[in-house]
């Protein structure tokens, strides 16, 4: 089964895609998916309610995937945890968890437009595997308990302006990460147990139909449960918080491609966990709304 939240900004409703591909009210269940949600058993109760034909078909035709998650308290990120993208961005492989921010303001649905801020000349693309928290994680004692507090996983895009991170920050990355409609996020929140093995997932990306990043999460540096082992020993993780977890290599800093410009569209995707698409526009004539 696939979580999701269909509708206009800030009025989306729970709903779940069934095995046959059905989708299916959750609103009897939940007014929401979120951090309260995941952490009263949410899927469980979902699957239970599937299982006795509970929930009503939902006539989804029409309808915008919103973000899986609605509100997340904190969207942590992960830098240089390919292999590969940490070669081509010029650096040693991280011996420890390269770690910033982006505030939930940025987490927008799967298609919505993004925004090139004013000023940018190297907006980016960035295919991520994005982990969901289901169980609140402080202070763990090994990576071998923290996938038991992970709800589930999505795709993730995690734009980047490269003059602001770089040129800009101080040291800061979070200044290039944190434009508005810069964290597309699913479509779907699919169930951790149902991700046969979140470290061998084929992730990839597309600039106007060209391929750009094609790699697996076998190449990251450190292991989901690693992430989240390592995070609970400097900060508490809530249900419902998003941890992007590094992109592979084949983004614009490479020098290899152009950066993004109004009217090119990005298309990212990841085995199992479904295809996003963005059109680019530039922020000032933007009308997208970045509620969640």
């Amino acid at each position: 089964m696939k979580l999701a939240r269909l509708g206009d900004p800030g009025r989306e409703r729970p709903a779940v895609i069934d095995d046959r591909g059905v989708t299916r009210d959750l609103s009897s269940l939940t007014t929401d998916i979120d951090g309260t949600f995941l952490a009263a058993d949410g899927i469980a109760r979902t699957r239970r309610a599937l299982a006795e034909d509970a929930l009503p078909a939902l006539a989804a035709g029409g309808l915008r995937f919103g973000p899986p998650v609605a509100r997340p308290g904190a969207v942590v990120c992960v830098g240089q945890n390919y292999a590969a993208h940490a070669a081509e961005s010029g650096g040693e492989p991280p011996s420890r968890p390269v770690i910033f921010f982006k505030p939930p303001n940025t987490v927008v649905g799967p298609h919505d437009d993004v925004e090139i801020p004013r000023g940018s000349a190297r907006t980016d693309w960035e295919v991520e595997l994005a982990v969901v928290i289901g169980r609140t994680a402080r202070y763990l004692d090994s990576p071998e308990q923290a996938l038991d507090h992970v709800a589930g996983y999505a795709v993730s895009n995690d734009v980047s302006e490269r003059d602001f991170q770089l040129e800009h920050s101080g040291g800061q990355w979070s200044k290039g990460k944190s434009c508005a409609t810069f964290n597309p996020l699913g479509p779907f929140l699919v169930p951790a147990d149902e991700v046969p093995d979140v470290q061998d997932l084929r992730l990839r990306s597309f600039v106007n139909g060209e391929p750009r990043q094609d790699s697996r999460t076998t190449d990251m540096i450190f292991s989901v449960a690693q992430i989240v082992y390592d995070l609970s020993q400097y900060l508490v993780l809530d249900p419902g918080d998003v941890i992007n977890t590094g992109t592979p290599e084949g983004v614009a800093l490479s020098g290899r491609f152009p950066y993004l410009k109004p009217g090119d569209a990005m298309e990212i995707e990841i085995e199992g966990l479904g295809r996003q698409r963005q059109a680019l526009v530039a922020a000032e004539t933007s009308s997208q709304s970045s509620l969640v």
